[in-house]
């Protein structure tokens, strides 16, 4: 999960920049096209065309479903937020993981780890700051892709204990190639060559960062990886100042603070119940 969110963190990043120039359809097309680039060194690695063979197709159309709105709305929020802000408020996925856990996966959720996600989202309120401009419409697209998210760790959770990482991949990139190909009829703008190389990037770092991200749900329950995600933080820190200039100011980092140790407090109950078992 660590190096998932090193590379998704880097591809957030081209996004960001490529947001300026291109529509969101736009870009959830040409960077899927690319994502099937890693998806097929996958494939091979295991065994070809048999690791796409599933049990059932309904889970990952609904994945699929999930991955489309997910991004789309993420998408959205790099437009119109400070890097790092759009990424603190993301960090409320991991505490709906936590709280969907126990009605969906049926994994034990005692009330230390509630009143942790409680707190958590209470960091949340505080990045977002109702009163401030941060809150601004654009802040709900980062939080709503964290709920999006949740809901498909979930499910990845699920299916990962029946179903390859690579074909859980395959079919969730082509829904959102395909949702992103659909918008041509809305208007696309002309691609640059150079920015080729960037979609190229984007594509590359997102199969890398997912199949990495699917594998962590295979070996470990949902509650247990997902506080992982918060070391994110750090890389989405560095990349906001370094190419935008973005300084994240004390309220943001207070927020995310409480956010990420509510997160890890969740990590620290999980461990202390796996060795009571």
């Amino acid at each position: 999960m660590i190096g998932a969110g090193f590379f998704l963190t880097l591809n957030d990043a081209v996004l960001k920049w490529l947001t300026g120039d291109y529509p969101v359809g736009q870009i959830m097309f040409l960077r899927g096209v690319f994502v099937f680039l890693p998806i097929a060194f996958f494939v091979w690695q295991a065994g070809g065309a048999k690791s796409l063979r599933v049990r059932r197709i309904q889970p990952h159309l609904l994945r699929g479903a999930l991955m489309v709105a997910g991004t789309f709305l993420f998408i959205n929020g790099l437009r119109h937020l400070p890097f790092a802000d759009a990424i603190s408020i993301t960090f409320a996925g991991p505490l709906f993981v936590t709280a969907l856990a126990a009605p969906l996966l049926g994994e034990v959720i005692r009330w230390r780890r509630w009143l942790a996600v409680i707190i958590g989202f209470i960091g949340v309120l505080i990045i977002i700051r109702p009163t401030s401009e941060v809150a601004q419409w654009a802040a709900i697209f980062p939080l709503a892709a964290s709920v999006t998210g949740a809901l498909r760790d979930i499910l990845t959770r699920k299916m990962s204990q029946h179903d390859s990482s690579v074909a859980v991949m395959f079919y969730s990139t082509l829904a959102v190639t395909f949702a992103g190909g659909m918008t041509f009829l809305g208007g696309w703008a002309p691609v640059q060559t150079s920015d080729l190389g960037l979609f190229l990037l984007c594509g590359i770092l997102l199969g890398f960062a997912h199949f990495l991200m699917i594998e962590a749900f295979r070996l470990a329950e949902a509650a247990l990886v997902v506080p992982f995600k918060y070391v994110s933080l750090l890389w989405a820190v560095l990349l906001g100042l370094v190419i935008w200039g973005d300084i994240p100011d004390g309220w943001t980092f207070a927020g995310a603070g409480v956010v990420v140790a509510s997160g890890l407090y969740i990590l620290h109950r999980e461990r202390i119940r796996k060795t009571k078992t």
